[in-house]
């Protein structure tokens, strides 16, 4: 197997203070960026509204657009470049003519000679209702990934492993959200299921670092007398270079999407770069952080209990 590190032994562990406070950072700044625009900007999949997609036989821009569209009051619409300067995505916000949406625009643009002759590729409508639901159910499928990795943590290591697990990938599910209300990327479909395959693909990497420990331990030797701190770190170590190259074959899969995938794949690979980032940084350094101060918290705990019992 391919290794980036021979033998290492980096102490992981003794830095989760900065890594703790890295992350809140991070954090942070994503709530903040929330909280000043107001929430996500999300798709019409989820906020309900028309899109109008379509192509122009000569170049133009989207100031030209726009400014043709603002003589019949949709000028606040949100427009995209469509993978090349021909064709573009129009997306109307409710409160507009959305049952003649595609009449709407055509008859708008029409009345412009700069832009030339065009036709329109598709015109699709989503109800106010159906956003509604449609955020529902995103929020049901992100809640049952995550109550799905609890439980199958819990039955193959222990409890307190399947809950680290969870705050780690809540770790990864805030700072991509943060992520993308920082560059003001719209939450759509694709982006949802970008944030679904970080959370498989994180916990993937968390359960091999704590079947390292789990392995060290049936095997004996040295490694099992040390102190907590020091087996999880072992572990965090040995596996450091599969964790490594594991996310750098995602990264470079996703690179590749978000380069040269074209605007509709954009949102998605910025979702899956940023994620994969966040969720190796979390399997080094905050989930095995976390158990790791949950067993000392819970092993003075229990000294203290003992201590009183004593006196008693």
């Amino acid at each position: 197997m391919l290794e980036l590190f021979r033998s290492p032994s980096y102490d992981f562990i003794g830095k989760r203070k900065w890594a703790y406070l890295l992350s809140a950072m991070f954090i942070a700044l994503g709530l903040i960026s929330l909280v000043v625009r107001g929430g996500l900007r999300t798709d019409i999949d989820f906020a309900g509204g028309a899109l109008v997609q379509l192509r122009f036989e000569r170049p133009a821009t989207i100031e030209r657009i726009r400014a043709t569209l603002a003589g019949v009051g949709l000028g606040d619409s949100i427009i995209q470049e469509y993978g090349e300067s021909r064709e573009f995505i129009i997306r109307l916000k409710l409160g507009a003519a959305l049952a003649e949406a595609g009449k709407t625009v055509q008859q708008a643009l029409a009345r412009d000679p700069n832009l030339g002759s065009f036709e329109i590729r598709r015109v699709e409508f989503v109800g106010p209702q159906v956003g509604r639901e449609l955020q529902l159910q995103a929020l049901y499928a992100v809640l049952a990934g995550l109550v799905g990795i609890l439980l199958y943590v819990a039955i193959r290591f222990d409890v307190k492993g399947g809950i680290t697990a969870i705050v780690a990938q809540t770790h990864d599910v805030l700072v991509a959200i943060g992520a993308l209300s920082l560059t003001d990327r719209e939450f759509s479909l694709p982006v949802l299921a970008a944030l679904l395959t970080v959370i498989g693909y994180s916990v993937n990497d968390k359960i091999v670092a704590y079947d390292r420990v789990r392995e060290n331990r049936r095997r004996g030797g040295a490694s099992r007398n040390q102190p907590f701190a020091a087996q999880i770190n072992l572990a965090i170590n040995q596996t450091l270079s599969r964790t490594l190259l594991t996310g750098l074959s995602v990264l470079f899969a996703a690179g590749v999407l978000f380069f040269f995938g074209g605007k509709v794949l954009e949102d998605f690979a910025f979702t899956l770069i940023v994620g994969v980032v966040a969720g190796t940084y979390s399997t080094i350094y905050i989930a095995a952080a976390l158990i790791v101060d949950w067993t000392l918290w819970w092993g003075q705990r229990v000294h203290r209990r003992k201590k009183v019992v004593a006196k008693a």
